[in-house]
């Protein structure tokens, strides 16, 4: 926790509604990067695989350069699955919330993950097997009440589409960072949630298990399993993979019918 709390204080956070038009490029249309993400990326993988040695990285920034990196997920060696600075676009345009994510896998299996919200200065984090935590609160998501009293986290067009079916949840919105909404399913704050087209493991390898020690289920809709980062990681990214996270299997299945998936 301290490698990734440290990176933000010192990388990220001064950086924050400081940034000028030189600190921000392009990769592709509508998807951002900015130095606090490149630098940031650089000093986790340092000081990560210096804690650990041998161990391998898989960066966002790097993997969107040479997709062969993702092939490091299913390696023999330690993995540290690393989203440097998850929610870039509100970072850039100097909106809240941003997240750092990193994932500890071995195997295509992840065993530990961290999000560290560098504004509230929250980190939740997850061991496989020894629960969710934050500080030394261990989370469980609470029992869930009636459907329609959910909060979700959902796209605007699937949003528009389970509000227009009777009984069902009203409260959906999206924040524009992955790792806030894991924060927030872990914490109760947040029911459920869907994520789609490109399941990218930097975003979701560590958020998965967190959900999961915390209680929660989630489920791939086209492989019909649980989410763990050895989904074809290549793959995953463009084959219209769905997943659905809730409190419990039977709002799980109850959302599914609901989107009609």
């Amino acid at each position: 926790i301290r490698i990734i709390t440290e990176t933000a204080k010192a990388l990220i956070t001064p950086r924050f509604q400081q940034l000028t038009k030189a600190d921000i490029r392009e990769k592709s249309p509508g998807d951002l990067v900015t130095i606090a993400d490149v630098e940031a990326e650089k000093r986790l993988e340092a000081e990560l695989t210096a804690l650990v040695p041998d161990s391998l990285v898989v960066g966002e920034e790097e993997a969107e350069d040479f997709p062969s990196v993702l092939d490091r997920i299913n390696a023999d060696a330690p993995v540290w699955v690393l989203d440097p600075l998850d929610g870039t676009r509100n970072f850039a345009h100097g909106r809240e919330p941003f997240a750092v994510i990193v994932a500890y896998c071995l195997g295509g299996e992840t065993l530990m993950g961290w999000i560290h919200d560098p504004i509230s200065d929250e980190t939740v984090w997850a061991a496989k097997g020894q629960g969710c935590w934050s500080g030394s609160n261990r989370l469980t998501i609470p029992d869930a009440g009636p459907l329609e009293e959910m909060k979700g986290s959902l796209s605007s067009n699937v949003g528009k589409r389970l509000k227009a079916v009777p009984g069902v949840p009203t409260k959906i919105s999206r924040v524009g960072c992955v790792g806030r909404d894991y924060m927030n399913l872990a914490l109760g704050r947040l029911d459920f949630a869907r994520y789609a087209f490109r399941l990218k493991p930097w975003d979701h390898a560590a958020g998965a298990l967190i959900h999961a020690e915390a209680g929660g289920k989630n489920w791939l809709l086209k492989a019909a399993r649980d989410y763990h980062p050895d989904l074809n990681p290549k793959d995953a990214q463009s084959t219209g993979e769905i997943m659905l996270l809730a409190p419990d299997q039977a709002i799980l299945e109850n959302l599914r019918r609901l989107l009609g998936e």
